[in-house]
C-alpha cells in the first residue's frame, strides 16, 4: 500500500525536475545559438566600421577619404559641387574619417564640403606644413577654414629630415598648446624617410601615425626621399610594429601606391595586404568619385569577409 504510491509521487517528482531541466536547457541552447549567432555577427569586419585610433580613444571609420590626390588638383578639376558630392556619398556609406592638409588645393572646401553633416560623428585629420611662425595661429585657421571647433588629428606634414623631433621641438610645442586648448584632441606626424619615422616611433610626443604602406613598396619610406621609389617593405612594417606596441594610432596610406595600381587585382592585393596587418588601425585612398568609393568599400568589405 504504502509502496505503489510512493512510486507514483517519486514518478511525478523526477518527471517535474526532468521537465524542468529539459526546458532550461533548451533554454540554454537557444541563449547560446543566439550567443553565436550574436558573436558571429559581430566578428564581421567592414570598411565603414568605427575603430579605434591607438591608445587615444578616439573613433573613425576603417576607410577613410583622403581630399588630396595629386594634391587636390584631380579633385579641384572636378570643380567645388562635385567634391562637395563625393564627401556626403561618402559619409552616406559609412565613412566619416575625412583626410585633409593645408597644401591641399581642396583645404578651402572643406568647411562647405562637410556642412550640414554631424561634427561629432566626423573624423577630420589635417596636416601643418613646415615650421610656421605662429604655430597656434596655423592651427587655428584649419579650425576657421572648416568651420569647427576642433581637429580630430592634426600632423606634421610630409616629414624626412633624421633628428627632426630636435629641430620641430618648437612646432611640437605649439600643437601641445593647442591641445591643451581643446583645438585638437590628438597629434602625429606623417613622414617621408625611414629615419624620420624611426625619429617619430621612438619619440613619445607622437600620438598619430599616417604611414606609406603598400605590398610594392611603392612611395614607402626609406633611406632618403625619391618620390616614387620602390622601398623595402620589411623596415616599414618592422616600424608599424613598434608603433602599435606604443599605443600609437596607425593610419595607412598610398594603398594604391599615390594611383599607381590602375589594375582591379594589383588594388585589390594591396587592399588585402594592409588589412592583413593587425597593427594598422584605418587606412586612407584618394578618391575623386562616388564610383571610385563605391569600388573600394566593395572590396574591402569582400576582402574582411575572407579573413
Amino acid at each position: 500500500m504504502k509502496g505503489p504510491h510512493m512510486n507514483k509521487g517519486l514518478n511525478r517528482r523526477q518527471f517535474i525536475r526532468t521537465s524542468t531541466a529539459a526546458v532550461a536547457g533548451t533554454a540554454l541552447l537557444s541563449r547560446w545559438g543566439t550567443y553565436n549567432s550574436f558573436a558571429a555577427t559581430a566578428a564581421k569586419r567592414t570598411a565603414t566600421d568605427q575603430v579605434t585610433l591607438g591608445k587615444t580613444g578616439i573613433k573613425l571609420s576603417r576607410l577613410g577619404i583622403g581630399t588630396g590626390v595629386n594634391s587636390g588638383r584631380d579633385q579641384v578639376g572636378a570643380g567645388k559641387q562635385a567634391f562637395i558630392n563625393m564627401i556626403h556619398h561618402a559619409y552616406d556609406q559609412g565613412i566619416t574619417y575625412i583626410d585633409c592638409a593645408q597644401r591641399y588645393e581642396t583645404f578651402e572646401w572643406i568647411g562647405d564640403a562637410i556642412k550640414g553633416l554631424p561634427r561629432e560623428k566626423l573624423f577630420i585629420q589635417s596636416k601643418v606644413p613646415g615650421k610656421p611662425d605662429d604655430v597656434l595661429a596655423t592651427i587655428d585657421l584649419h579650425r576657421k577654414t572648416f568651420n569647427t571647433d576642433y581637429i580630430d588629428s592634426l600632423l606634421i606634414h610630409c616629414m624626412t629630415q633624421d633628428g627632426w623631433t630636435d629641430d620641430w621641438k618648437r612646432v611640437m610645442e605649439g600643437f601641445d598648446q593647442a591641445k591643451e586648448k581643446k583645438w585638437i584632441r590628438a597629434k602625429g606626424v606623417s613622414c617621408h624617410t625611414l629615419a624620420a619615422l624611426r625619429n617619430a616611433v621612438d619619440s613619445d610626443w607622437t600620438e598619430v601615425h599616417l604611414v606609406r604602406v603598400n605590398p610594392e613598396g611603392r612611395y614607402m619610406d626609406a633611406g632618403r626621399e625619391v618620390w616614387g621609389q620602390a622601398a623595402q617593405i620589411n623596415p616599414v612594417l618592422d616600424q608599424i610594429k613598434a608603433m602599435h606596441a606604443k599605443g600609437h594610432g596607425v593610419i595607412g596610406m598610398k594603398i594604391f601606391g599615390n594611383g599607381d595600381f590602375r589594375n582591379p587585382d594589383e588594388r585589390e592585393k594591396s587592399i588585402r595586404f594592409a588589412m592583413s596587418k593587425p597593427e594598422i588601425n584605418a587606412i586612407v585612398i584618394g578618391f575623386t568619385s562616388p564610383e571610385q568609393i563605391d569600388e573600394a568599400i566593395g572590396r574591402m568589405n569582400r576582402v574582411l569577409a575572407e579573413a
